[in-house]
């Protein structure tokens, strides 16, 4: 399976490097962009001229993004290059909004005349029923997820490169691997951000009408409190805040993966078939590549935007 990299110049030509040492790809349902990174064999690449990273694995375009850092380096007469890149993605979280209160805002609005990133699109949506309060310090991503969570309860992802999705996929693949497939198959808890009870102000400034524990959370014996003033962004549901921020605490603490040879082009939305796994959204998908071949790393989250 060959691993490409293409890098394109400040003139707009595309460089490809095709000898690729040793890589990782990282992509989950929680976070916002792509990852890359990579070392690789440099034949034409120079690292001051580079606008934009894509990365092609057995024919799949994965990762099209921005240089977090490239290095180019000679020695003994080989010229190895060390790259790390985020998708375009990434800048949806790097961008602040102004403060405020932003009302009759769709998604198709939001995204479009807010604050436009080169190739990013999303889900086409022109409902303009609902509103985001912007608190200082607040992310254009920050606004996605508020008007996200209001529409449909659910938590957006990042689908292709750099397409933002509100809702499953229409039509996703289906992706089986039985046990002659997988090179692995486990199960894996991670409890350090669960929180067991959320309390929150009232217009008032006064604790106690919003409380929220987490039955799930406090049967495990996990005790972590936390305190906060009004959210203005749920006045429409004000328990919703609590809510929210339970299911957040909640991502992907409990996932169940398997591991195989090779890539097969599973996405966010897609469906998998392991295991006791059976046709269940992809959650995250880690892919690894170096002297023992290329690894893929296929996961599905079972928390409370992902109930398996």
């Amino acid at each position: 399976m060959q691993a490409q990299i293409v890098f394109r110049n400040e003139q707009g030509i595309d460089i490809t490097e095709s000898c690729i040492l040793a890589f990782t790809f990282r992509k989950d349902a929680y976070t916002p962009y792509t990852s890359l990174t990579a070392r690789f064999i440099a034949h034409d690449t120079v690292p001051s001229q580079v606008t934009e990273v894509r990365f092609i694995l057995g024919g799949h375009l994965i990762h099209h993004g921005t240089v977090d850092s490239l290095t180019v380096e000679e020695a003994g007469g080989v010229r190895t290059g060390v790259l790390s890149s985020q998708s375009f993605t990434a800048m949806l979280a790097q961008n602040q909004l102004e403060p405020g209160l932003y009302t009759n805002i769709s998604i198709d609005s939001l995204m479009d005349n807010m604050l436009p990133i080169p190739y990013v699109t999303h889900e086409a949506s022109s409902d303009s029923s609902g509103y985001i309060y912007v608190k200082k310090g607040s992310t254009l991503w920050d606004g996605i997820v508020n008007l996200c969570y209001k529409k449909s309860g659910r938590f957006p992802y990042i689908h292709g490169t750099n397409c933002v999705m509100f809702s499953p996929l229409a039509q996703p693949a289906d992706y089986s691997y039985g046990s002659g497939d997988m090179l692995s198959v486990g199960s894996a808890l991670a409890e350090k951000r669960l929180v067991s009870d959320f309390h929150m102000a009232d217009i008032d400034e006064q604790y106690g009408s919003y409380d929220l524990n987490d039955h799930d959370v406090t049967a495990r014996n996990i005790v972590r409190h936390r305190w906060f003033d009004l959210d203005m962004q749920f006045l429409y549901d004000p328990q919703k805040a609590l809510t929210y921020r339970s299911s957040f605490a909640s991502r992907a603490w409990r996932r169940h993966f398997c591991t195989y040879n090779g890539y097969n082009g599973e996405d966010i939305g897609d469906n998998v078939t392991f295991d006791s796994i059976v046709q269940k959204p992809v959650g995250s998908v880690v892919i690894t590549g170096g002297r023992n071949g290329i690894i893929t790393e296929v996961s599905v989250f079972n928390d409370k935007f992902y109930p398996v």
